[in-house]
């Protein structure tokens, strides 16, 4: 199963995204081969999912909170998620992790929650530039994955984003894609997560067209969460054709 999802952060307005999905539509076969998600900000996820989910899209959320209600002003529970038109979350962003304090304690009560709510949660995962040149890839990739082990198996994509290759313009060498990616469907098994689901590992940071299809040829790489090239239209679709 190949998978492209488009994170578009905090980016675009309503005209922006009307005019976004309706271009991307007219530029991918009626039924992609490959499964196609978008993941806007939360005022245009209403907007979005009535464009794009009759064609057969997914829409995600970009973050949910583990409760279903209550006093947590700014966040958004994964049953509004639901109720707005989401099919998954992205959970665990590195700039979620980073801005806002996000924890592995958190994310496994979170992954629990999506499930709860028939959501798809689209984890996240990757070490610092220290990290790398430390030699701790693993061992943070390990600890990021660790949260399997609390939560049980369920429906799951992973992605993995080594956090100096987002929004730099640079990417991992094919031969640490090839080395992440292994490592991380090892531990997908360990836990038990791959039991009985397909569990696909996107790979993320500075996807582009003019990379994607490299990538594409690394084993493990299931297809890719897309940052900036996902902000356009045309290079996005053009993502969606190589993935298919």
């Amino acid at each position: 199963m190949r998978c492209v999802v488009a994170n578009w952060k905090m980016n675009l307005r309503s005209e922006e995204a009307h005019a976004f999905c309706e271009d991307l539509l007219l530029h991918i076969a009626p039924e992609p081969q490959a499964e196609v998600g978008i993941a806007p900000p939360f005022t245009l996820l209403s907007l979005v999912s009535g464009l794009v989910r009759p064609k057969g899209l997914h829409v995600f959320g970009q973050n949910g909170h583990a409760e279903d209600k209550g006093a947590f002003t700014g966040e958004i529970s994964m049953p509004q998620l639901r109720d707005v038109g989401c099919s998954g979350v992205l959970l665990g962003h590195s700039e979620r992790r980073q801005f806002f304090g996000e924890t592995d304690a958190a994310l496994a009560k979170k992954i629990k929650a999506a499930w709860q709510w028939d959501l798809l949660p689209l984890l996240c995962i990757g070490e610092t530039l220290a990290q790398r040149d430390a030699g701790e890839t693993l061992a943070v990739l390990g600890q990021q994955l660790s949260i399997l082990s609390q939560t049980g198996p369920g429906p799951l994509w992973v992605a993995y984003e080594p956090v100096w290759a987002i929004g730099t313009g640079r990417r991992a060498e094919a031969p640490q894609v090839l080395e992440a990616h292994g490592f991380i469907r090892a531990e997908l098994i360990r836990h038990g997560a791959c039991a009985d689901y397909e569990v696909p590992i996107l790979y993320g940071g500075s996807v582009t067209p003019e990379s994607f299809p490299e990538l594409l040829n690394i084993p493990e790489v299931a297809g890719g969460l897309v940052g900036g090239a996902s902000l356009d239209p045309h290079k996005f679709a053009a993502l969606v054709k190589q993935a298919g």
